[in-house]
């Protein structure tokens, strides 16, 4: 029985520095990952994969301010997730065809733009952290906090820039269409970028959000939703560490959740902005029902699955 693996492709799997962030860069980077996920295929799992999509939001807001200088309308931040999604979701799509083409591979890929629901009364909302767009002047930051309800912060003497919140993801709104795209065999692209933040208005009518969903949260509920044999991190390292970059530095073979759950307690081995978010998504997905997650890089999934490198976390 082929089992399914839910992976949540971190950015590095999209722009590997700050010199390759180009639109051709970026698909030659998800040919590179699409190898390493055609491998998972070959040895028996099928796949739904999250995406960040962090870097590219930031572009299309960037191209917007400067097309709104010349008279053009601003694209709403709920819009640029869904523009991300379909083009990450097309440039992953191309990539793992033409893997699974020169393979001789009968798969076939799907991308579907996807809605996550949130609460509107999610604490994040009163407390937004997330920056997201160019900085500005004091004045035109005041100007459009004034004007678009804005939520603005100086940043480190750079400038100004608006800042959204991250609320927790509630449910998939496309559920049932990736269910059925996973249970006939497709290898699914979907909740990208953490999905499309949508509230509902208290009518049962869904409105999008000013906000920015964490993707391996989304990629857990996924996981979670999806029954999913496996939960994989890609990320850019190979395995996790405890004390990371201190002389006591110790790389993790394996964890238990109980284990996972007492480092993130101690509150000093994981950043908040990088590894604490994936622990913390690993802990939701286990203490729901989950089998086993795995945490490595793109280019060491083959052996981690071997049990040769990553960090396994289990119940």
């Amino acid at each position: 029985m082929t089992k399914l693996a839910v992976v949540a492709v971190g950015g590095n799997a999209l722009i590997k520095d700050d010199k390759n962030v180009t639109v051709e860069s970026q698909m030659q980077a998800l040919r590179e990952t699409s190898v390493h996920l055609v491998d998972m295929v070959e040895a028996g799992w099928n796949l739904a994969i999250g995406h960040g999509n962090g870097p590219q939001v930031g572009f299309v807001l960037r191209r917007s301010e400067i097309a709104a200088k010349e008279g053009m309308h601003e694209v709403p931040l709920d819009v640029c997730g869904a523009d991300t999604q379909g083009a990450i979701g097309y440039e992953f799509q191309q990539a793992l065809y033409n893997e699974f083409r020169m393979r001789k591979v009968n798969r076939k890929v799907a991308s579907v733009v996807t809605q996550m629901l949130v609460d509107k009364d999610d604490p994040a909302f009163k407390n937004p952290t997330k920056p997201i767009g160019g900085f500005m002047d004091e004045a035109e930051a005041k100007r459009r906090a004034a004007e678009l309800g804005w939520s603005v912060v100086e940043d480190a003497g750079r400038g100004w820039r608006r800042v959204v919140a991250s609320p927790l993801p509630k449910e998939i709104v496309e559920f049932d269409a990736v269910k059925t795209l996973v249970d006939a065999g497709q290898v699914v692209i979907t909740v990208g970028g953490g999905g499309i933040p949508v509230v509902d208005r208290g009518d049962g009518e869904l409105q999008g959000a000013a906000a920015v969903i964490d993707k391996d949260f989304a990629s857990s509920l996924l996981a979670q939703s999806l029954g999913a044999d496996l939960f994989l991190i890609a990320t850019a390292v190979e395995k996790v560490a405890i004390n990371f970059g201190k002389p006591d530095q110790k790389w993790l073979d394996k964890l238990t959740l109980a284990e996972a759950k007492a480092y993130l307690e101690e509150g000093k081995h994981f950043a908040k902005g990088s590894m604490a978010p994936k622990i913390q998504a690993i802990v939701r997905y286990l203490e729901n029902g989950g089998k086993q997650a795995l945490i490595t890089n793109p280019e060491s999934v083959g052996r981690a699955l071997k049990g040769e490198t990553g960090t396994w976390i289990v119940p």
